[in-house]
């Protein structure tokens, strides 16, 4: 059935175009390859243009300084409040990586790091929940060279724009450090004055003494 109607579309491009089968087709190409071609120029270009023009209606605004916060504090920069930027810090420094929401933001692959100080999961490259901390102590070389790469990365790609406030009971410390120097000095003074009256004592002795000498011959006479 198909060679038939073959056949008999060979016979009719001749009688009704004058071209040879070969020649037919060759031109049909042709006139196929010019109309993409220049609907490519012209038809596309409205539909191309437009989702281009609505990502540059949105712009990411600038980073705002938050200065130095709490761990608490910088939970709230997670990225689940749209209104706020993202925030994620490393070794105590506070970073905007809002530009990169769609790994650090909600249903991104490094979310769990988003409003939180990461630098030990970063350095072990752990998501673990117990790694999710700025203690790097116990760190071995490898991980510290790790981590410090990625400092070097965030801070050529991001801006800073806070610090973590630390809470470190030190303050609490150099009281009682401050009150034991008092005890201590106030344990001090018995000591000094104890030696002040053997010291007294021992010139009131001789004294007596040497009056009672002086009376002696007086009596005698």
């Amino acid at each position: 059935m198909a060679l038939q109607l073959w056949e008999t579309l060979k016979e009719a491009i001749p009688v009704y175009t004058g071209l040879s089968p070969a020649t037919f087709f060759t031109v049909v190409a042709l006139v196929l390859a010019i109309y993409y071609v220049v609907s490519g120029f012209f038809g596309p270009s409205d539909t191309y243009e437009r989702p281009r023009s609505l990502e540059e209606v949105q712009p990411l605004p600038p980073p705002v300084q938050i200065g130095e916060v709490s761990e608490e504090e910088l939970k709230q920069y997670d990225g689940t409040d749209s209104n706020k930027p993202l925030l994620m810090a490393i070794k105590g420094q506070i970073y905007d990586v809002t530009q990169s929401r769609m790994f650090y933001g909600p249903g991104g692959p490094y979310a769990l790091f988003a409003g939180k100080d990461a630098s030990r999961a970063l350095a072990k490259m752990s998501f673990e929940d117990k790694d999710l901390t700025g203690d790097i102590s116990g760190l071995g070389p490898f991980e510290l060279d790790a981590l410090q790469d990625w400092e070097y990365k965030f801070m050529s790609k991001y801006v800073k724009v806070g610090t973590i406030k630390k809470t470190v009971p030190v303050t609490d410390a150099s009281p009682s450090g401050e009150a034991e120097a008092t005890i201590a000095s106030h344990d001090d003074k018995p000591t000094e004055d104890g030696p002040e009256k053997p010291a007294v004592k021992s010139e009131d002795g001789p004294e007596k003494p040497a009056l009672k000498s002086e009376d002696a011959p007086s009596a005698s006479e």
